[in-house]
């Protein structure tokens, strides 16, 4: 999948799953504050990786993520070597 394509993709889940505009996510905005998480809501973040991308996660996987770009990274990392 193409860098640009999975970022859309990831937008778009996002949006979907935490009812947040998806104008509001953007690469360098901080990725919990935006969304409104909190420690529960990554329990259905980890569901959503795990149902949209493919990947076994952990909460924990989340700690070093500040921004919608280091979610980008990470999960691209992610796919890539599952590839």
């Amino acid at each position: 999948m193409a860098n640009t394509e999975l970022i859309e993709k990831i937008n778009r889940k996002l949006s979907e799953e935490f009812e947040t505009d998806i104008e509001l996510i953007r690469p360098d905005a901080p990725l919990m504050q935006t969304l409104e998480l909190d420690s529960l809501d990554l329990v259905d973040m980890v569901v959503l990786v795990e149902q949209h991308f493919g990947l076994t996660l952990k909460a924990q996987d989340f700690a070093s993520i500040k921004t919608f770009q280091d979610f980008y990274d990470f999960i691209d990392s992610h796919v890539n070597d599952a590839n």
